[in-house]
């Protein structure tokens, strides 16, 4: 990969997706692999004005070795100074990206019950820190690089030379960079298109929103009262606008917790815990699951419903027509941040604040009484298809026609 096109890369990721703000400190997170790439970033961010740049590291291959040889007690002891340091740097008000290159799969030979009893410590350790970018009280963006093993993964066919030159060019396509054009421009373009359809969401102010396609998805999903339609980007609760994933397609809201009922069927694998769910389906009741299948890693898929409660119940609901560039690229990139934007989906676990009128100033407490999920997960998955029919339902039973044969009809 050129340097012209990755310092195109760098500049969009560090000022559109993450803006960092003069004298603001960014929180980069990032594989050594990438270690040319995140110098980039670093020197985007001072020539920005950042005040520091922190750059946690990480390597998976010794990620592996830890979840092969360590027992699952070590694996679930998680040391005060990981709370204390990101308690630290949103005390001073960071931004965080975070460049993500991870082999889909990687953790596939080991035993479920120690990822997820790794996961959910986790998760309970730093819980009350979660809020920070839930409810965009700070930047946050996460966009990626490729790796040989997703490279692989994606284009098995080619050489490995190959294969991660076209895993290069899916994903420069997917975030709008060529030789040619100003990336930030393409970007501020694609979040005008993207509020549009925002606004006529919101003005429909649907009661809830019904599913239908050949797959087998037949689901009613309840929104809650004074639900907010988003996408694109967002603003922090300071005023920054910034972009959270780089790439997005994606329109999205809160569902009721309590109010979706019916079957759903997954049309892309779920990349979760270094395992691969494949094939799987979701039957709710009074807005919780309460059946679930899949062809592959169904172990994998009951132990993220039974993190905790609200794993059972939806926190997102995200819109995306199936004539979008990463859809139409027919890859499957077995990643959620792009597969999430070729297909419409749901998030199993927690909520976002900012999607429901004045939610980012509501306690837990109060935001639960709305019908707003909570949860230690947030994990999307992706039912879309290209026959996807939704209708959205107000709550005098008009119904609007707003997805047919898998497109935005407004």
């Amino acid at each position: 990969m050129n340097e012209f096109l990755l310092r195109k890369y760098a500049k969009l990721a560090v000022k559109v997706g993450a803006n960092i703000q003069p004298e603001q400190l960014l929180v980069i997170s990032a594989e050594v692999r990438d270690y040319k790439f995140v110098k980039m970033c670093v020197e985007e961010a001072y020539e920005a004005k950042a005040s520091e740049v922190i750059v946690n590291w990480s390597y998976e291959d010794l990620a592996l070795l830890n979840f092969t040889h360590c027992s699952t007690e070590i694996l679930s002891e998680i040391p005060d100074y990981v709370y204390d340091k990101q308690k630290y740097v949103q005390d001073k008000g960071c931004a965080f990206l975070h460049i993500v290159s991870d082999t889909p799969g990687l953790l596939a030979g080991i035993d479920p019950e120690k990822i997820k009893a790794s996961q959910i410590a986790i998760m309970k350790k730093m819980k009350p820190l979660k809020n920070y970018t839930m409810a965009n009280h700070g930047q946050w963006s996460i966009i990626a690089l490729p790796s040989l093993g997703w490279a692989k993964r994606v284009f098995p066919n080619k050489n490995d030379d190959e294969a991660i030159a076209a895993l290069w060019d899916a994903i420069l396509m997917s975030v709008r960079i060529n030789e040619e054009n100003d990336p930030v421009l393409e970007w501020q373009k694609h979040n005008e298109r993207l509020r549009k359809y925002c606004d006529n969401l919101n003005g429909h102010n649907f009661e809830k929103l019904h599913f239908e396609s050949a797959t087998g998805t037949d689901l009613y999903v309840g929104l809650v009262k004074n639900h907010i339609w988003e996408g694109g980007s967002s603003v922090t609760t300071k005023g920054v606008v910034f972009n959270p994933n780089m790439p997005t397609e994606e329109v999205f809201t809160m569902p009721d917790k309590n109010n979706v009922s019916g079957k759903v069927v997954a049309t892309k694998p779920l990349s979760y815990g270094g395992k691969l769910i494949d094939n799987f389906w979701l039957e709710f009741e009074d807005g919780k699951v309460v059946n679930h299948g899949a062809e592959k890693e169904v172990e994998t898929l009951t132990n993220l419903l039974d993190t905790d409660e609200g794993s059972r119940r939806i926190g997102e609901v995200a819109l995306i027509s199936y004539n979008s560039p990463i859809s139409l690229s027919n890859i499957l990139f077995y990643n959620t941040l792009f597969d999430e934007n070729a297909s419409c989906h749901l998030a199993l676990g927690q909520a976002y604040p900012d999607n429901i009128k004045g939610g980012t100033k509501m306690s837990e407490e109060q935001l639960s009484e709305l019908g707003a999920n909570s949860s230690m997960n947030h994990v999307d998955f992706m039912f879309g298809s290209k026959d996807m029919k939704i209708t959205g339902i107000k709550a005098n039973g008009e119904e609007v026609l707003v997805f047919e044969e898998g497109n935005f009809v407004f």
